[in-house]
């Protein structure tokens, strides 16, 4: 009986927690470049299959995939998200399946994991290529048989969802490096689709600027009907490399800034934008196209980041931050890219 409030009181707390975070789904009607699929989009989303969404960081792939959801037939249970970039190797097993009380020191009561939390419902496995190969196989094993074992249990757990998988890694070049399991990639990949960075949709960008204007000024009771033209020429000239998570970001602060009726770019933001803008537009000679690989490129930027930070990985100023990227995340593509703290000097 104990074991069973405890299961529910869990349920419910997440489930709360669910709720307490407003859905963005009207984002995605606002985008002009989607209304074109969009009638595949809700064909996908009656299709009870696995889906995996491709794209960079901050193009909207939570949002995508909660709108698979909601327009599904599953739209009255669970949406759940398993971060897989946010959580260790010790810990990611028991967030997705659970464990049995007893089942290591500290496991003092049964737990229900993210699987039995959706049952119903849909699972979003966000990054899912930073999941660790030995959980990548019981994934696996978990899509194929429709069923879990808790962590430290012998008795299967049958379970009823609809699996949706998010990353901004190009997993098929994951596979070739052997980071990521082939047979989980096809497993995940039974309808695919990618999330174009918001750069190469700039069509989008006044649609969903104009929407957060009037989510702002609501939050922070703001006089604020629309964008200035100046705002919205600096908007169109921009290239977004944070994509929608950085426009959401700068309509937030430029709201917080301006009391008119039209949302003026503030003398700071100007001149940030301006500077960015003028740094995206040029590239630096180390960096030209044909001298480095991707890969080398990616190791030498986020090399450069930690020394500008003094190595400091999270936290306000960190790395991470900077980069726009959880910790965890930051520190796993470290460990891939060979990247250590250089020893101390004598």
């Amino acid at each position: 009986m104990r074991i069973q409030k405890e299961d529910l009181r869990r349920q419910n707390a997440y489930l709360l927690e669910l709720a307490q975070k407003s859905s963005k789904t009207d984002l995605l009607l606002l985008c002009p470049s989607l209304r074109a699929v969009r009638e595949r989009l809700v064909t996908t989303a009656k299709v009870d299959a696995t889906v995996l969404i491709t794209g960079e960081t901050g193009t909207g792939k939570g949002v995508l995939a909660r709108a698979l959801h909601d327009w599904s037939g599953r739209r009255d249970r669970p949406f759940v998200v398993c971060d897989c970039a946010a959580l260790t190797t010790s810990l990611i097993e028991t967030e997705l399946f659970g464990h049995e009380k007893g089942a290591f020191t500290g496991a003092s009561s049964r737990r229900m994991g993210r699987f039995e939390l959706a049952q119903g419902g849909t699972l979003m496995l966000d990054e899912v290529a930073e999941m660790p190969p030995e959980i990548q196989s019981k994934l696996l094993g978990a899509l194929q048989d429709r069923q879990i074992y808790r962590v430290g249990g012998t008795s299967p757990v049958k379970v009823d969802i609809r699996v949706i998988a998010a990353t901004n890694r190009d997993l098929q070049a994951e596979v070739a490096a052997g980071r990521f399991r082939q047979d989980l990639f096809y497993r995940l990949n039974v309808v695919s689709l990618h999330l174009p960075p918001l750069r190469e949709r700039i069509e989008d960008v006044l649609a969903l600027a104009e929407h957060l204007v009037q989510l702002y000024a609501q939050k922070f009771a703001r006089n604020i009907q629309s964008l200035s033209p100046t705002a919205r020429a600096m908007m169109l000239g921009y290239s977004w490399p944070g994509n929608i998570r950085e426009l959401e970001n700068i309509i937030e602060r430029a709201v917080l800034l301006n009391n008119g009726p039209m949302l003026e770019i503030g003398i700071e933001l100007d001149s940030d934008l301006k500077s960015r803008n003028s740094q995206s537009g040029h590239c630096h000679p180390d960096y030209a196209p044909g001298k480095l690989t991707l890969q080398q490129m990616e190791r030498r930027y986020i090399c450069e980041t930690l020394d500008t930070t003094g190595w400091r990985i999270s936290g306000r100023k960190g790395a991470a931050e900077i980069l726009g990227l959880h910790p965890n995340t930051l520190r796993s593509k470290m460990e891939r890219l060979g990247i250590k703290h250089p020893p101390p000097a004598a």
